[in-house]
């Protein structure tokens, strides 16, 4: 790794897979680490990165090159999860939704039309897209939808209301899930332009502020059939989509991760008390060896979740248990990051504290902590808690 590694977890990607993460971190390193405070604190999303992401092969990484995805490993794609998210966890947010939540889910389920159509335009950030799952009285319970398509004609019309949606008014087409007149849960390919489609930003966040949080409003809109993912038929389908996109909340957690104990590592080494640094006293110590355990955990189960995504053998609980640790572990080093630095640590001149507000929802989406608890206890038991 380029920062944080004490086990040398590095030694075990590709040169290609190193290649990525060196890449990345020296784009991001210069074109939004020096302004990533001030977007933080103004609540804007940097769009003018968006081309750049696509220039850079953030988006759809790990798709064939042929939709025009990068044709990145498991782990090449979870290293631009991990720099992304080591910069702020908006800037790994919309590139998730944008390749595992809108660019898989037309790969997977969606026509060959479909896909040549969206996946190029996607893959180089000309075109933005959003998912539409959860729901105002939904949250866990995606399968209590009230979201409905009914057959009109040769197309759809769709009705409903999605809540809490990563770059929603920046879409130009957002991916609806509805039940259709049977109950059947189905996707489609909803242009943003169409007559009945309202975004509304969700404003005053206090968490992921460089990130754009949209309301979607559908009203009778209509999309013709052929804009309908085909091969998609039931919960299954959406949920698969959040297995791809929890993977690389995996590896992105462990990004914010090293970001935190950098900071307080180097802090801890420079602030005096007592005639002393405060690296030099053992209750600091433990904090920062602590975050050490915890990355090194996090960082070898995103790497074997890995392994076993590219050999086709990866289960979604397996995945639940990694967003689940891997995401709380975050959370509790920026807390901790935030008590070393003191003082210091509620300012926006140091990251910790933006990290902590940032994890709190990370914490929270695409499966709370304990409802990913709850999908291993059921894995392990056989018994179902919900």
């Amino acid at each position: 790794m380029l920062g944080l590694d004490y086990y040398r977890v590095w030694d075990l990607f590709t040169p290609e897979e190193r290649m990525a993460q060196e890449e990345a971190r020296r784009f991001l390193e210069r074109e939004a680490a020096p302004h990533i405070a001030s977007w933080w604190e103004e609540g804007t999303f940097p769009r003018q990165l968006i081309p750049r992401f696509g220039e850079m092969g953030f988006l759809g990484a790990s798709l064939p090159e042929a939709y025009g995805g990068a044709g990145l490993s498991s782990a090449g794609y979870g290293l631009l999860m991990y720099e992304l998210e080591r910069i702020d966890s908006g800037l790994r947010s919309f590139a998730s939704v944008q390749s595992s939540l809108v660019m898989y889910p037309i790969f997977r389920y969606g026509s060959e039309e479909q896909r040549q159509r969206f996946l190029p335009p996607l893959s180089r950030g000309e075109m933005v897209g959003c998912f539409g799952l959860t729901e105002p009285d939904g949250g866990s319970d995606p399968g209590s939808m009230r979201t409905v398509a009914r057959r009109e004609g040769s197309g759809w019309r769709i009705t409903g209301r999605k809540m809490w949606i990563t770059n929603g008014n920046l879409a130009h087409i957002a991916v609806v899930w509805a039940k259709d007149e049977e109950g059947i849960i189905r996707g489609f390919i909803v242009p943003t332009d169409r007559p009945g489609f309202t975004a509304r930003e969700v404003k005053h966040k206090m968490s992921l502020r460089a990130s754009v949080t949209s309301e979607l409003i559908l009203e009778e809109v209509f999309v013709e059939d052929d804009l309908r993912l085909p091969e998609a038929r039931g919960l299954g389908a959406p949920l698969s989509c959040l297995t791809q996109a929890r993977y690389g909340i995996a590896w992105g957690a462990a990004g914010a991760l090293e970001a935190v104990f950098q900071e307080a590592l180097e802090f801890s080494r420079h602030r005096i008390t007592f005639g002393r640094p405060i690296a030099a006293r053992q209750l600091v110590q433990e904090k920062l060896v602590q975050m050490v355990e915890d990355h090194t955990s996090s960082l070898l189960r995103a790497w074997r979740l890995a392994q076993l995504k590219d050999a086709g053998t990866l289960s979604y609980p397996q995945v639940s248990l990694a967003k689940r640790a891997n995401v709380r572990a975050a959370l509790k080093a920026a807390r901790v990051a935030r008590e070393i630095l003191g003082g210091s640590g509620i300012t926006l001149e140091y990251r910790s504290i933006r990290h902590m507000l940032n994890l709190e929802t990370v914490d929270t989406y695409e499966g709370t902590y304990d409802i990913h608890t709850l999908i291993v206890g059921r894995d392990v038991t056989g018994e179902s808690a919900f």
